[in-house]
């Protein structure tokens, strides 16, 4: 008897401990899961364990079919698949007892969705449950139908869901209104068959009702129009004696919430207000007093008390509500901008973003704690409260709010003072009445966070310096004193240089006081100090060093005396790693040194530049980017096809640039080689434009870096066909760019010198009175690009002799039409070795019949001029009367030479 005993003993525990059986509970499941210490192991528990279940499904085992699915549930719910017991949840759910039903209607939510095949199967069982006496079984089915129906389960099971809404038991009426959620969204048209019961629903004492149906009526609202006016002829009432008797009600601890009665039902009910009261007078005036006394009852001490006030906050915002109950919601955010919690500022500072358009004036009268806000630790307030600011600024309040986030500035946060800075300047640009208050702000930022302004913020302050002739001497002193004491802050550095190297004299002179100003003792030294300062300080910079040295060369100029101080500081620059800066010091030098006659009117002051016309292309190019991201256009084989004003990016692959055949066979029969050698040549303007001669090798064996530093040689290229050509050493000094021509010879009849054997410098010859400015550009006979019957385009060509591979082409676009073309753009692409740049267009209306024409500029470099002609592709759309319109064509009558 002790062995029999022993025996089941050791059976029972056999089955106990081993998961992988299929009469394994679910808590032993979850356990031996749990006790895997890798997921391989995890992986071989649920594969045993599943196959014991397909098993068990095999051969039909009832009793154990809940405890199946029940376990089949939890390893879906850690991503395995479980779609082989997809019928044991409808055999479940076709059982009679409800623990059966329970778990099958579960296994449904869980593991099927709409989308199932199977789920038809299961409406029928779902129709029968609906009908059931049971009142929790027809809480199960109604609960499934909730979240699962289709829009076919829906038509067919609606008329069940309308039945139980007139129930008698609470639990059954709140599901089926929470069924018919699902319902209207799944099919609107059902939406009129639940009006009335909705509204009929808010009648009822129980929370969890009044909720349910509100939440039906708001989707009611949203799904249908005839809905929305049903509901506010018969809701409004009561919707508003709901909100009185919650907020009225005493202590009850089911619906509590930290002292608050109900604030779920409060927060649901002031939503379908806001919903109902929209856009509808009458609605709203009714809500006025309700409204108010929710605002001014409702504690504010608490969390639940806050979310109400701010719903009520929406609310009142969102209908047509008397301007006192806008000032009193307004109020409520004033309060929350007080609170220490960061999420309520934050979302009082989101709704007053909003409420700036509904009443100005009462959110102006908060301006000092959003000013706090400002300042706030939290990253996400601060930037949502400087956006609010920004909102806020008008021209009676700009300058006192300005200096408040100027003296912030000082001692913002590094990753905030991008923000800041770029939104000061923009409320400066903006409301600034008067030039001298301008400078002064703009000094102030540039002193504080130089490193943070843009570009071409430091190009719209240098546009009004170089058009406010009174206050230059202001500003120059301004400047260069803000020079001295904030020396690296880049922006406010390239200011500065080019403002003294500009008006060094005012500086030094002391020229335009202004009263109650202070004179600047600066000698002409002292301004070549500061200046000498900025280049060693921002070497680096190569656009900062370019304007110093740019500076000082003007500098010398305007100073002779130190001239030969400014030539010994350019000079320290002939052999700088930057390239652009070793340029610019190899060619001053040569000014300072050999130049001196036409110095004085090389290095004149700029002109005035066209403030208007600065401030119109800004804007247009603001324009253009918006609208490039916005269509954002795809490469094509042949080039980029982009919109007016957008510039083509030069990013081509190096290989392109060293490689001048890679786009074909040349367009001649002769053959072209190219060295490395010749094409560095080229680029620095140093020799001929190609070595393209019949029969020459290739000479690849002179160093580039010698090339570059124009020490090496250039292959002859005078050669005869049949003649070897071979290298020119000794060039004993550094070419000259800046030579080469004599007093006689313009530019357009300048040819190349090849075999060099002195210095070369293009400014040789040139008399004192001879302006750079005077020479001529060379011009091309215009075309007619494309026409049609609706559009003509005409191309006039500009070429600067320094380069004669770059044309600038002027575009004009004539209407051919009697309608007017709006929204028009013009795009163009070009072969890989042509680089294309578009200019804004001056409009993007066409007027009809010829009357105007609208003009575009494009600047178009021929990287293999001489050899392949200018090609390119161009699409012109527009809109006529709001129909789109699209044209292209091919330009392929280019004049030649270009």
């Amino acid at each position: 008897m002790d062995t029999v005993e022993k025996i089941v003993e050791d059976f029972a525990s056999d089955i106990a401990m081993s998961p992988f059986s299929s009469g394994t509970r679910l808590r032993d499941m979850i356990r031996a899961i749990r006790a895997c210490k890798t997921a391989a192991e995890e992986r071989a528990v649920v594969r045993r364990e599943c196959a014991a279940i397909r098993t068990a499904i095999s051969e039909n085992e009832p009793e154990l079919r809940h405890r199946n699915m029940a376990k089949l549930m939890f390893i879906h719910m850690l991503g395995y698949p479980t779609h082989f017991a997809q019928m044991e949840c409808l055999k479940l759910i076709a059982a009679a007892g409800y623990p059966e039903k329970r778990v099958g209607y579960l296994g449904l939510m869980l593991l099927l969705d709409e989308r199932q095949e199977v789920l038809m199967l299961v409406t029928n069982s779902l129709k029968q449950d609906l009908n059931h006496p049971n009142q929790f079984i027809v809480g199960l089915a109604l609960c499934a139908l909730g979240n699962i129906c289709s829009a076919e389960m829906a038509r067919d099971l609606s008329p069940e869901v309308e039945r139980l809404m007139r129930s008698r038991e609470v639990n059954t009426k709140k599901k089926a209104a929470l069924c018919s959620i699902r319902i209207v969204r799944k099919v609107p048209d059902l939406a009129e068959n639940f009006m009335a019961l909705a509204a009929s629903l808010l009648k009822e004492k129980h929370h969890g009702v009044l909720i349910s149906a509100i939440q039906l009526c708001t989707e009611l609202c949203k799904a249908s129009k005839d809905a929305l006016e049903y509901l506010r002829k018969n809701c409004i009432e009561g919707l508003v004696r709901i909100l009185r008797d919650v907020s009225n009600s005493s202590y009850a601890p089911e619906y509590d919430v930290s002292g608050i009665a109900d604030p779920f039902l409060h927060i649901r009910v002031l939503k379908l207000m806001r919903i109902l009261g929209q856009g509808d007078a009458d609605c709203s005036e009714y809500m006025n007093d309700i409204l108010a006394q929710v605002a001014t009852k409702t504690e504010s001490n608490k969390n639940a008390g806050n979310a109400i006030l701010y719903e009520c906050v929406q609310t009142i915002m969102g209908i047509e509500a008397t301007s006192g109950l806008r000032v009193l919601a307004i109020n409520i955010l004033g309060r929350f901008l007080s609170n220490r919690d960061n999420n309520i500022r934050y979302v009082a500072l989101n709704m007053l973003m909003r409420a700036i358009a509904v009443d100005v004036l009462a959110v102006q009268r908060h301006r000092t704690t959003i000013l706090e806000c400002v300042k706030d630790a939290d990253a996400s307030i601060r930037k949502r409260a400087l956006e609010l600011v920004f909102l806020l600024v008008n021209d009676t309040n700009v300058e006192p709010l300005t200096k408040e986030l100027i003296d912030y500035l000082s001692i913002a946060d590094p990753d905030f003072k991008g923000d800041l800075t770029a939104k000061i300047c923009s409320i400066v640009e903006k409301f600034s009445q008067e030039k001298l208050w301008y400078l002064d702000q703009m000094i102030k930022v540039l002193s504080l966070a130089g490193n943070h302004v843009k570009d071409d913020v430091c190009h719209a302050l240098i546009v009004v310096l170089s058009n406010a002739s009174e206050l230059q001497g202001y500003s120059v002193r301004s400047l260069y004193k803000a020079l001295q004491a904030y020396g690296k802050q880049g922006s406010l550095v390239r200011v500065a240089v080019w403002c003294i190297g500009e008006y060094g004299e005012m500086l030094v002179n002391n020229v335009g006081m202004l009263d109650g100003e202070e004179p600047v003792t600066v000698t002409e030294s002292g301004a070549v100090d500061a200046v000498e300062i900025a280049l060693n300080c921002h070497s680096a910079d190569a656009t900062t060093g370019a304007m110093c040295l740019v500076a000082l060369l003007k500098l010398s100029s305007r100073f002779p005396s130190t001239s030969e101080r400014v030539k010994q500081i350019v000079a320290r620059n002939k052999e700088n790693v930057v390239l652009e800066l070793q340029q610019r010091s190899i060619e001053f030098s040569s000014i300072i040194q050999r130049h001196q006659s036409i110095r004085s009117s090389l290095l004149e002051r700029m002109p005035v530049l066209d403030e208007a016309s600065y401030l119109v292309k800004r804007a247009t190019a603001t324009q253009a980017t918006i609208s490039a991201d916005k269509l954002a256009p795809t490469v094509a084989p042949g080039g980029l096809k982009l919109p007016n004003g957008v510039a083509k990016p030069t990013s081509a692959p190096l290989a392109d640039l060293l490689d001048l055949s890679s786009d074909g066979a040349p367009a001649s029969t002769t053959t072209s080689t190219t060295t490395s050698n010749g094409f560095l040549q080229d680029l620095l303007g140093i020799g001929g434009v190609s070595t393209a001669t019949t029969g020459v090798p290739s000479i690849a064996s002179t160093d580039i870096l010698m090339d570059l530093l124009s020490i090496g040689s250039s292959p002859s290229q005078n050669g005869t066909p049949g003649q070897e050509s071979k290298p020119v050493h000794a060039v004993p000094e550094a070419i000259d760019l800046l030579g080469s021509l004599s007093s006689t010879t313009s530019v357009s009849e300048t040819k190349p010198t090849h075999l060099v054997s002195q210095d070369m410098d293009l400014l040789d010859g040139l008399s004192s009175s001879t302006s750079v400015s005077g020479l001529e550009k060379t011009v091309h006979p215009s075309i007619t690009a494309f026409q049609s019957a609706t559009l003509k385009i005409t191309f006039d060509f500009k070429r600067q002799p320094g380069n004669p591979r770059e044309t600038t082409i002027h575009a004009t676009f004539t209407n051919l039409t009697s309608s007017t073309y709006t929204d028009f753009i013009f795009q163009a692409a070009v072969p890989k070795f042509i680089q294309l740049k578009l200019d804004p267009a001056s409009g993007n209306t066409v007027p009809a019949n010829g009357n105007g024409s609208v003009t575009q500029g494009l600047n178009v470099t021929n990287n293999q001029q001489g050899q392949k002609p200018l090609a390119m592709r161009i699409r012109m759309s527009y809109k006529v009367n709001g129909e789109d319109r699209l044209e292209q064509g091919q330009v392929s009558n280019f004049p030649s030479g270009l």
